[in-house]
Order: C-alpha cells, then structure tokens, then sequence
C-alpha cells in the first residue's frame, strides 16, 4: 500500500476538521451543559448526539471482533462509499474500478463527485476476473470495490481473486459484506489487522432488520478511521437511530434466530421457484434474496405488481437479461409469491 497522505486527495490530508462541542467535551460526569447552545427543554432529544457513537461502538466492536477505533458509522453504507471517492479520489483524474454487475451506488457516488467509474464484466457465473480487474488499474486508480455476497447477483465471490487484487493493488480496496451474515464464510474482518489498504463494509440494514433507521458500518485501519471522522458530518448518525441500535445490540441473539430461520427459508423458496414454468434457471445464493432468470421478466414482474406484489426487475442490468431479484420474506409471504406465479 502507499502511504495514506499520498492516496488521500492532498486538501483531505490537509484538512483542519470542524470541532463540535461534543469533540471537545466528552465526559459524563457534568450536570449543566451550556456548551452548544442547545435549548435546554425537550430533553433528551434538546441534546446533540455522540459525533463518535463511542457506547455503541464499543458494544458492536465485541460482537464483530474488532477494535473501536478501526469502526466508523454512518448514514447508511452509502454515507462510507461517498466518503472513500470523496476522500481518495481527486475528480476528473483519479478513478475507482469496480467489478460488473453491482450493486449500484459505487458507481452513482463515483459520477457525484466527478470520478471515472471503471466496470470490469464478470463471467457468467458471476465470478470476477483478478487479471481483468488489475488490467483496469492505472497510476490514477485509487480504489477497486467489491460486494460479497454481490448484488443482485447473490453469489459470494472467489475469495482468491479478492486476496489477489489486495496483494496486487497499492490503493484502497473496499469489500462491502451487506450480505455476510447469510453467506456461510468468515468475513474478511479477520484480515483486517494484516491488510491496511483494506476496508470492510456492513450494515444493520439485513440480518439485523433495521433497514429503517440508516446505520452502516466501515471497519478499516485506525489511520483510515480517523480520517473519515475527519471528513464526515459533525453529527451524521443522530440521537434515536443510536439509542435504538444500542437496544437492538442487546438482543443481538435474536439476529442469530432469524438469520437461520431465512436460510431455512431460502433453500425452500428457491426450489420452489425453480419449478415454476416461468422460470428457467435460479442461480446459487448466500444472500438473503436470490437472482432467478424467468421466460419474460417485465412480463412476470408487472403480473405480481398486479397481483400486489413487488420483486426487482434486474433486466437492463449487464448479465442480468430477463431476471427477477427475489428477496426471502416470511413462509406466507413467500407462499403467496409462488401460488400467483402458478396462477399466470
């Protein structure tokens, strides 16, 4: 890896961060707080939250095996995915490389801030090619994205070619595991101390049902870390979305429960599915949805919106010609979904 200040774009390795009045005081132990100038009625939401998340942080940092300072929260994983283009690349010189099909926001950020977005095609297994993908890299290359488990594909990647690309490549190389907790291989979060140009992302948006409240999550070196926090928003994860993870996080063997009551799940509906007369080929999962190719899928897809129900047309996605992205619901609702489809 080259050294950070040289990856990171030379006003992000420059930057004063703004100070809140939360960075500067960080204890408990006060009574009056006249430091933000925060209204003193309607407590406790009168009060900034924690810039940090330091409680929550530490709680989650015992769950996943990592450090509290090598942890960064945000927005959504979307919020991490802007702040690696924002902080790396310089527009209209630098660029990111990313594996094809995706998941789409790699490339959105990529295009906000004016940064080249280079897509190497899988093959049509969904498996990427780490001699195509280091054969896109260039001087100017200061990221490659992964997702593994992929979307919409569903698929976990070659573990090798990942390794590969890490050992080969001298810029950041960002692994999004969305999707890990169905995938039935250890995260790369165990490289992590090993590998400082890596940066694993995650979410509680799937396996921990709380798509709703917008928490994502970066694990990376502290140096990287502390930059981030740096760039970052004062405040980007407020005060009810933290309180409700940290409750969320208590219950943490809940998640356990549902993850296996969905691959339960998934391996019934999958079968199920692929005896249906629409459909042609269901491809491997270890998400907790799955890519199916059907005879006509804007056909399909319209007949179950008709019918009140609502699965991805993936169609116009590269490789992804005539298929359905099913994601696994409850036994009923899954029940209702191939009892219309026999029904067309």
């Amino acid at each position: 890896m080259r050294p950070l200040n040289e990856l990171l774009r030379p006003n992000i390795a420059a930057l004063k961060p703004y100070t809140s009045a939360r960075d500067e005081y960080q204890g408990k132990d006060a009574k009056v707080f006249l430091d933000a100038n925060e209204n003193p009625y309607n407590q406790p939401y009168n009060r900034y939250p924690d810039p940090l998340q330091r409680d929550l942080k530490e709680r989650v940092a015992r769950i996943k095996g990592v450090r509290p300072g090598q942890m960064f929260f945000g927005n959504g994983s979307d919020e991490a995915i802007d702040l690696m283009l924002r902080m790396f690349c310089r527009p209209g010189q630098d660029n990111a490389v990313a594996i094809e099909p995706t998941y789409g926001m790699y490339g959105v950020c990529a295009d906000i801030n004016g940064v080249e977005y280079r897509r190497v095609l899988m093959d049509e297994n969904f498996q990427p090619d780490a001699d195509k993908l280091l054969a896109a890299i260039d001087s100017n290359t200061k990221l490659v994205f992964f997702c593994s488990p992929n979307n919409p594909s569903g698929n976990n990647l070659d573990r090798a070619v990942i390794e590969k690309v890490l050992d080969s490549f001298d810029g950041i190389t960002i692994v999004d595991e969305a999707y890990i907790d169905f995938a039935g291989v250890p995260s790369f979060l165990e490289q992590l101390d090993a590998r400082p140009n890596l940066v694993v992302l995650q979410t509680f948006s799937k396996a921990w049902g709380m798509a709703g409240i917008r928490l994502g999550m970066a694990f990376a070196s502290e140096e990287i870390i502390q930059t981030m926090n740096k760039v970052k928003y004062p405040y980007n994860v407020n005060q009810l979305t933290q309180q409700k993870a940290l409750e969320e996080v208590k219950q943490y063997d809940r998640v356990q429960v549902w993850v296996c009551t969905l691959l339960e799940e998934r391996a019934r509906l999958m079968k199920d599915f692929a005896a249906l007369d629409c459909c042609t080929k269901v491809y491997p999962s270890d998400a907790n949805f799955f890519l199916a190719r059907v005879k006509d899928a804007s056909a399909t897809y319209n007949y179950l919106v008709d019918n009140g129900i609502i699965v991805r047309n993936r169609s116009r996605i590269a490789l992804c010609g005539n298929t359905l992205r099913v994601t696994i619901g409850t036994r009923a609702e899954d029940d209702e979904l191939i009892e219309c489809l026999k029904r067309m």
